[in-house]
């Protein structure tokens, strides 16, 4: 009687088993730049890749929706490859990390003696690092900073360029 028993109900335990995907296994993200958005009319939207538990990959798009502010760039693609030190199953891609970007971006040089703002067009490369938070529900809380070299002779685009911001966002 008791082998007939665990011979019936041994199939229904087992796919009784939850089959949904949980938070540990999202790997898409997205986020924006809290600071930016509300310094001025900048929007940066950031969508991130988690490829494996410490390598993840990505682009950022700026946009600026003022011509008067004194933010430089108007418009900015960033992709970027992020390497994180803490290798957690559980959660992949927290923790410190260190990223590697390219940039190209257009915008007027803010030359403060100069009246006549200068357009240009120019592509970086540069580092960054940075510290990632997310809590079980997928809210993601990301702050990153760094800085790069622009490529090439432009002599209105600036020589050196920033990047950092508080960033929140979603995984899913």
């Amino acid at each position: 009687m008791r082998k007939l028993f665990i011979l019936l109900f041994f199939p229904i335990i087992v796919l009784a088993q939850p089959t949904s995907s949980s938070i540990y296994e999202r790997r898409h993200e997205f986020t924006f730049g809290a600071v930016k958005l509300l310094a001025g009319p900048i929007v940066e939207l950031n969508y991130e890749y988690i490829f494996r538990e410490d390598f993840t990959f990505g682009t950022s798009v700026l946009v600026n929706g003022r011509n008067d502010n004194d933010w430089e760039e108007d418009f900015s693609v960033t992709p970027f490859v992020r390497f994180y030190f803490q290798e957690r199953k559980e959660f992949a891609a927290k923790g410190f990390f260190i990223e590697g970007f390219g940039k190209y971006s257009n915008g007027r040089n803010n030359d403060y003696g100069n009246e006549n703002k200068q357009r240009y067009n120019s592509a970086s490369l540069g580092l960054a690092g940075g510290f990632k938070l997310i809590n079980r529900t997928g809210f993601v809380l990301e702050i990153v900073a760094g800085g790069g070299r622009t490529l090439g002779e432009s002599k209105n685009a600036p020589d050196f360029i920033f990047r950092g911001d508080i960033n929140l966002g979603y995984r899913f």
